[in-house]
């Protein structure tokens, strides 16, 4: 008889230790080691919008901004712990959990990226829009099929019902991914799904979005791949450098005359064209050799028809009887973004018909050869129409200049004589009002 208790004992203890087993090795790991944010990347936040305090990562949600993962996840499940803490219970608590982001903001927003938005939200619903229990939605660009037609059109899917606790209290998450499909469980329950989702490979992040919340346990498991397409998939992320905060001019040479007219405004920074400064240019306190420059500008002022030059694209002006052609476009005003401390090696923003990204400087010397100044002429015009966001892509190697103005290269290796080694970067005055944003530098020496 106590033989055949000790082995039913033996047997008891395996069952319980295999199974102990099983439920330690479910494929789940921790997204943070509970200590710092290694691992993840501080997009467009302060320093103090994100810490970790006793294994929880708080979000002060100012600056609004974005905490993502320093890799691409495709397939996964990832499980989680949220609470808001407003500064009153009945106050608005935002934030949200992005799926398949790009790893910087998406064009002309300073604060979020393309991808699926897992909303994080308490006490702020509008019956028939958005809700604060669980809704699933694309956001800048990004696509998805909502599982229940939104009632406005809108590719959003709202939760089929109410599970969300409110302020000051934990709700957990489980956010299934697979095959460019979502399925949302909160507190236990599938509520809400999206399918079809491009991007459908991404980073992941947690959102600051006006007011502090927490997040605990977070914990993801990858499952396998389903081969997306590489137009499936997000950017890819480099090493990048904020050079512009959001909230101030740290950073930047900071001349009392740009007081009141180079000024950080709602995440952008705004320049009204009448700077009081003797150099009225606006200068980055770091030099820099060779490098990647990424901005997004935009010219902010009423359009007004004018007659521009037509400029071959030889750099010669084009001529008509005898005279320079001219065309009338409507004109907001010119900027530029000056290279290695020199505005001879401006890249310049305007509204002439041979479009923005060229070196004028340069194509107008010429004492330079015919080879030169075509090189620094733009090749297509790329400029989305004034008062709307464009994106450079700004590549300096030695000195040799490309530049991309919205996924088109519009000037590819070109050579700038006697451009500097190395030398502050300027947001350039013309006089005219323009707005930057998401300002990335990723350094190449």
């Amino acid at each position: 008889m106590n033989a055949m208790r000790c082995l039913l004992l033996a047997v008891l203890l395996l069952v319980v230790t295999a199974g102990s087993d099983r439920a330690a090795d479910d494929g789940f790991v921790p997204m943070f080691n509970g200590k710092d944010l290694t691992g993840w990347v501080n997009v467009n936040g302060l320093p103090s919008t994100w810490r970790v305090e006793n294994g929880v990562v708080i979000t002060t949600g100012q600056p609004m901004g974005y905490l993502r993962t320093n890799r691409m996840y495709e397939n996964f499940i990832a499980d989680f712990e949220w609470m808001h803490k407003p500064p009153k219970a009945d106050a608005v608590g935002n934030s949200g959990f992005f799926v398949w982001c790009d790893p910087l903001p998406a064009l002309g927003t300073p604060t979020f990226s393309r991808g699926i938005e897992v909303q994080v939200l308490v006490n702020l619903e509008k019956e028939g829009f958005y809700t604060s229990h669980g809704d699933l939605f694309s956001i800048w660009g990004a696509d998805c099929t909502p599982e229940r037609p939104h009632p406005n059109g809108w590719k959003r899917c709202l939760p089929s019902e109410r599970r969300c606790k409110g302020a000051n209290e934990w709700n957990h998450y489980r956010v299934e991914a697979n095959d460019g499909k979502i399925a949302l469980a909160v507190n236990g329950k599938v509520v809400s799904s999206v399918s079809k989702c491009t991007p459908r490979k991404g980073y992941l992040a947690f959102e600051a979005e006006g007011s502090e919340c927490q997040f605990r346990n977070v914990k993801i498991k990858e499952l396998p791949s389903t081969k997306p397409k590489p137009e499936e998939v997000a950017d890819e992320a480099y090493d990048w450098k904020r050079l512009f905060n959001g909230v101030d001019l740290t950073g930047w040479k900071d001349d009392a005359g740009h007081r009141g007219h180079w000024q950080a405004k709602n995440g952008l920074l705004a320049y009204d064209g009448k700077g009081e400064a003797k150099d009225k240019d606006l200068w980055t306190d770091k030099e820099f050799g060779d490098f990647v420059l990424v901005a997004d500008w935009r010219l902010t002022a009423k359009p007004t028809m004018k007659k521009r030059p037509v400029i071959l694209p030889s750099g010669e002006p084009a001529m008509e009887d005898g005279k320079p052609k001219e065309a009338e476009v409507p004109d907001a005003g010119e900027s530029g973004i000056s290279l290695r401390g020199s505005d001879k090696s401006s890249v310049g923003i305007w509204c002439w018909p041979i479009g923005s990204g060229g070196v004028d400087s340069v194509r107008a010397d010429k004492d330079q050869p015919a080879e030169v100044r075509a090189a620094v002429t733009p090749k297509l015009k790329a400029d989305k129409a004034p008062g709307q966001w464009n994106r450079f892509i700004i590549t300096m190697k030695g000195d040799r200049l490309t530049v991309d103005l919205n996924g088109k290269r519009v000037i590819d290796n070109a050579r700038l004589p006697g451009v500097a080694k190395r030398g502050a970067l300027g947001f350039r005055h013309q006089g005219s009002a323009v707005e930057f944003a998401n300002v990335y530098v990723r350094d190449l020496e």
